[in-house]
């Protein structure tokens, strides 16, 4: 029987001592549960993905001292581990993605990345040179079908594992998050491992890494293709797994399906927490409207730190209704974070009395920007981080202000559109994960959700006076923007031919500001 251990950690790039220690103390903690074989995802060594860092000859000569400190400490263990790295191939001198598996104070075998990703996020051509097809490797009298990443969501490298007499295959991973990407996943896996009848275990890594996050949801399939244990969401975790002729067993867990709004709302918490913790930044501040967008940002970021090191900041002009007043005091308290009322008005008349005729538009982003200038200047005094809370709908559409409420170093919401944002309020008012620093349930005002949007910048003035209503708006977006569509494509599924056209003119007018 060989026991092995999915060890799903959240490595960060660049910081080679840190990610030393993270592997050793789970190498440790897969030892202490008598494992024989440790899995860990892809460049352990150095966070996914390092880019040009790797252009850096003492970055790689720093990363092969690790590895070095890495083998050294694995004499102390009786069992081995799979650890992926960049590595220098001495003959060629080219570097690969590979892993090696170390046993016992020495390499005993090494094997390269064969299918480099070049789209999307990924640019791996660019740093690492292609392997060949990759041999077996034999641990312990098994046969194991090693793949790094991109390698399992083809055909031709499992096919070729297989017909070597793969017992096992494994995949190790640093798979960023998107909507829908667990279940493509799961298909691979699952077609790879019906169609030669052999179990597949995939092992991700956790953690935010600037606008990627990894979600982790490692998982492992029998021979039938079926998924029989789930590592959790969004935190690190350690599984063993036992395998033996051919059949896994083990404490297996499947955790319930969650539904999109915890999935979203769970990772800008994970994105969030490691952007300023990996940047150690330990305090946030953000604008606090009393509108939903700001309301769930503040949630977010209350969950990802704790209440003490974040501050709301209420700049009330003589546009700002008192609804908007108390709703933003109301989920100050409901977050017991720290909440400051700082008005504009002075400041708009002497931009006014400054600037003859000032009106329309830009008398409106005057206010953002005059907003920005105060965030911002507290954020120098006090060495907290702006957050910005604009939704994907409004940057989509170009619904914001430059050095206004676009102002900030981070946005947990960037990617998340306007009609995603309802849902997920209304599940964290139900709902608290573990990881999370608060646990308060009900903590965004029902009439924070169900008033209408709007930015407050002219008497009685709501977003859909500018924008289509969100419902339709998002779905538009949803087919120009996630899906690739056309604008005939989408006037094929119903939607209106002059709204489509002005949202597409938007969404490329709005590029300069993105």
């Amino acid at each position: 029987m060989l026991r092995i251990a999915l060890a799903q950690i959240n490595p960060h790039v660049g910081n080679l001592h840190y990610n030393q220690q993270l592997i050793i103390d789970a190498w440790q903690n897969a030892e202490t549960s008598q494992a024989d074989l440790v899995l860990f995802p892809e460049l352990v060594t150095t966070g996914y993905m390092p880019e040009d860092l790797l252009l850096k000859p003492s970055f790689i000569k720093s990363v092969s001292d690790m590895v070095e400190q890495i083998i050294n400490a694995s004499r102390k263990f009786h069992s081995a581990a799979l650890i992926t790295t960049p590595h220098l191939c001495p003959v060629t001198q080219t570097l690969f993605n590979a892993v090696h598996l170390i046993q016992n104070g020495e390499i005993i075998t090494t094997r390269y990345k064969h299918h480099l990703p070049n789209y999307g996020v990924f640019d791996e051509r660019r740093y690492f040179t292609a392997g060949d097809m990759p041999a077996l490797i034999e641990f312990q009298g098994h046969r194991l079908g090693v793949m790094i990443c991109e390698d399992m969501w083809s055909h031709d490298v499992v096919d070729h594992l297989a017909s070597r007499g793969a017992e096992i295959f494994i995949a190790l991973n640093a798979s960023p998050f998107s909507q829908h990407k667990d279940e493509w996943r799961k298909q691979h896996a699952t077609r790879h491992a019906q169609t030669h009848q052999k179990p597949f275990i995939y092992l991700n890594q956790i953690g935010g890494q600037d606008d990627l996050v990894f979600d982790g949801y490692s998982f492992v399939t029998n021979a039938n293709g079926h998924v029989i244990h789930q590592c959790v969401r969004f935190e690190s975790d350690l599984s063993i797994i036992e395998f033996n002729n051919g059949a896994l067993s083990g404490d297996f867990i499947l955790p319930l399906l969650p539904c999109d709004s915890e999935i979203f709302y769970g990772a800008s918490v994970l994105a969030t927490r490691d952007y300023l913790s990996k940047n150690n930044i330990k305090q946030v501040l953000l604008g606090l409207s009393g509108g939903i967008d700001s309301a769930i940002v503040a949630a977010i970021a209350v969950d990802a730190i704790g209440h003490d090191n974040v501050t709301g900041i209420m700049m009330p002009s003589q546009f700002t209704s008192q609804n908007s007043l108390n709703d933003a005091e109301q989920v100050a308290k409901n977050l017991g974070i720290h909440y400051k009322i700082i008005p504009i008005n002075n400041l708009m008349t002497h931009m006014e009395q400054s600037i003859p005729s000032l009106n329309g538009i830009a008398h409106e982003n005057m206010q953002s920007r005059l907003r920005g200038n105060i965030l911002m200047t507290l954020s120098n005094q006090s060495g907290a981080l702006v957050l910005t809370t604009g939704n994907k709908s409004e940057i989509a559409m170009g619904y914001t202000t430059l050095y206004g409420d676009m102002c900030g170093g981070y946005n947990p919401i960037i990617d998340v559109y306007k009609t995603q944002i309802y849902p997920m309020a209304h599940w964290r008012n139900k709902n608290s994960l573990p990881h999370f620093k608060c646990q308060t349930l009900n903590i965004i005002p029902d009439s924070v959700i169900t008033k209408p949007p709007t930015a407050e910048l002219r008497d009685n003035q709501t977003d859909q006076d500018s924008l289509p209503p969100y419902e339709i708006l998002d779905g538009i977006l949803i087919g120009l923007v996630e899906k690739d569509l056309s604008v005939d494509d989408m006037i094929a599924q119903g939607y209106d031919r002059t709204t489509v056209q002005k949202v597409q003119k938007s969404l490329y007018f709005a590029e300069y500001k993105r």
